[in-house]
This record gives structure tokens, sequence and C-alpha cells, in this order.
């Protein structure tokens, strides 16, 4: 894309970020909620363009001057200096003709959001649930290390450890946008702890990330809501025995798909608060209700982004672990790397970051930017 074009496109920019700045201090606008929000959200994205926007401008004013200097300029001194800032600032450019064009792209609108992260073991048996837990604990030392929370909103533990299913809540900048990517089929290929004759066995976990439903994302007449109270099983201590803390919630839910009625069940007994168990039960019931009512958009994700990155689809085999050779193979950018040791361990920022340029190339070419 030539500069002039580039320029037009950011025609208007500036200016709509003035408006966007204004009506965000407006009282009006800061009392509806859901379009403060949208508002806020569009600021930010504006900002990043804008200042983007005016080092560019900047960029092309000093190439101007140098070549203009340069034309006039007899002392060759002061021609030595023109040249030097020229070079520079050539060499800036298409580094900053890259950067806008990214920021043009326009950013999936769930990106920002918190994010519901579900792993289930799949074929394999115990094997499957033990590998099921060993991701569990990746993503929590991935999410450590960038300092996000995560919270364990639901598990079923396996016959020989790990988990059947456990489901997590993680909380931070951006965390939808980043963990979207490991959504599919995890493939292991190893010696299980349950194997007797040292056979390399092969089995597999799926992972679910899901956008957290913010309040307004989803109607729910809390009216209609049954709770029940009850005691945790399990160790605890006397408080677990003795207190109703867990808490269970029936919602009459209309599946938009078939016109039916559905009872949603959901339980909660994470904490010894019961108001802390019933909001984050409200969480949980928000999110699905979320996840089943934007199916069609998660089903219909790759064709609209027409990439093969993050496509959301949960039955498509993305990564395979390799133990016995120590590698991992990322196979919708078939990306190979032998750090497996340190990648279970929670240092996986850099297949991410593979995966991020691969889309981010895709959508460069499908904007034709």
């Amino acid at each position: 894309m030539s500069t002039n074009n580039l320029l037009s496109r950011l025609d208007g920019i500036e200016s709509r970020f003035e408006e966007v700045s204004t009506l965000i201090t407006d009282p009006s606008v800061i009392a509806d909620m859901k379009r403060y929000v949208k508002l806020t959200k569009e600021y930010k994205d504006l900002e990043k363009l804008v200042k983007a926007t005016r080092r560019y401008r900047n960029l092309l004013d000093n190439i101007d001057e140098a070549k203009t200097l340069l034309a006039d300029e007899t002392d060759e001194e002061m021609r030595a200096m023109a040249r030097e800032e020229l070079d520079e600032a050539t060499r800036q450019l298409p580094e900053m003709e890259e950067e806008i064009k990214l920021l043009l792209i326009p950013a999936d609108p769930e990106d920002a959001k918190n994010a519901i992260v579900e792993i289930r073991g799949g074929t394999g048996g115990d094997e499957a649930a033990i590998f099921a837990g060993d991701l569990f604990k990746m993503y929590c030392k991935y999410c450590e290390s960038r300092g996000w929370s995560v919270a364990v909103t639901g598990s079923s533990e396996g016959a020989a450890g790990g988990f059947k299913e456990v489901v997590m809540a993680v909380s931070g900048e951006g965390v939808y946008g980043t963990l979207k990517y490991e959504s599919g089929v995890h493939r292991v290929q190893r010696v299980p702890a349950t194997e007797t004759q040292g056979r390399v066995h092969t089995s597999a976990a799926t992972v679910a990330v899901l956008p957290e439903a913010d309040a307004f994302d989803v109607e729910i007449n809390e009216g209609e809501i049954k709770w029940d109270t009850f005691r945790s099983g399990g160790a605890g201590g006397q408080n677990v025995n003795k207190v109703e803390s867990g808490v269970r919630l029936r919602y009459p839910w209309r599946n938009p798909n078939t016109g039916v009625v559905e009872e949603i069940l959901i339980e909660c007994t994470e904490t010894r608060d019961q108001p802390k168990n019933k909001e984050r039960a409200l969480s949980r019931l928000r999110t699905f209700i979320y996840d089943k009512e934007h199916q069609k958009y998660l089903d219909d994700i790759a064709s609209r982004r027409k990439t093969m990155v993050s496509t959301g689809d949960r039955s498509a085999k993305i990564r395979t672990y390799n133990y016995p050779q120590g590698r991992i193979t990322d196979h919708r950018i078939n990306y190979t790397i032998y750090n497996l040791a340190a990648f279970v361990d929670g240092d996986i920022q850099d297949v991410i970051d593979h995966l991020i340029i691969a889309e981010n190339a895709e959508k460069l070419k499908e904007s034709e930017l």
C-alpha cells in the first residue's frame, strides 16, 4: 500500500478520537454503562492508532525536510547530518507502516475479555486425565507468569490423578485474546505412568477457551433462578461438614436453536463463603448461556477471519507433545521446538507469539492493507 493510500485510511481517525474523548466525559453516556464501556474500549483502541499516526506523520515530515536540505544545502557537514537523518527515518518507515496496518485491522471485540478455560481428558483413559492435569498445571504457571489470576470453578478428578474435567476462570488484561489460540485437541505421546511394558501411548485432551460473558452480554431473569444450598463434601475440616456453603442453581433457559426450554444446573463449592459461591455460579451461568447463544459465532469464526490459526474449533488437533523426542509441534503453523520440559512448565509464549504473527499476516492479506 502506498504512503498516500495509507494516509487516506488515517483521515478522520483523529477527529473521531476527539469526539469519543468528549463523549466518555458526558454524564448521560456514563449513566449508560453498556455504551460507556463500548466507547471506553473504542477510545483505548483509537488512542494507540492516533499516537502511531502522529509518529508516522512526524517521520514523513522528517524525510521531506531532510530531502529538501540535501537539495538546497551546500555545507557538507549539514548535508551529512541530513543524509544520516534521511537514512534513519527511511529505515524506520516500513516498521512504522507495518505497525499502523496491524492497528487498522479491526480487533476481535472478545480479545480484551477474561476467559473461561475448560480442559477435559479425551481418548486414552487414565493417561488422558493425567495429561489434562499436566495441561492445567501448564496454564496455571503461564497465567502466573503473566500476572493473571486463576480460579478453579469446577473439577472432576481422574482415578489415577489429573482431571477428567477442570474448569477455570482466568482474569487479567487481554486474557481471551491470548489464550484463544489454545482451543482444540492437544495430543500427547509418551510412556504413561500406568504402563508396565514401557510402551509409548498416544492420548489426548481437549481445551476450550471461551470469552467470559459480561453481566450485560446475557440477559438473565434472576427471579427465575432456583437456589439450593448444601454441605460441601471431601476434606476440609469442621466448616465443610457443618456449614452449607455449597450452592446449586437451576435456571430455565430457552434454547434459541430448538425453542425448547432446558434446565441449566450449576453447582459451586470452591470457597467457604456462600455469597462468593453464588457469585461464581452466576458468572458460570452467564458464560454458559453466552457460549450457547454465540455458538454460531464460534463455529463461523474460521470462515469470518479466513485463518486457520485461531478457529475456535474444539475438535481440531492443534498440537502434539512428544516426550521421547522432547518435541512440541503446533500443526496449525507447522512449528516445532525442542524444549518440551520448559513448555509444560508454562513457557508457552513463544508458540503463542508465532501463532499471533501468522494470524496477523493472514489478516493483512485478507484486508489488502
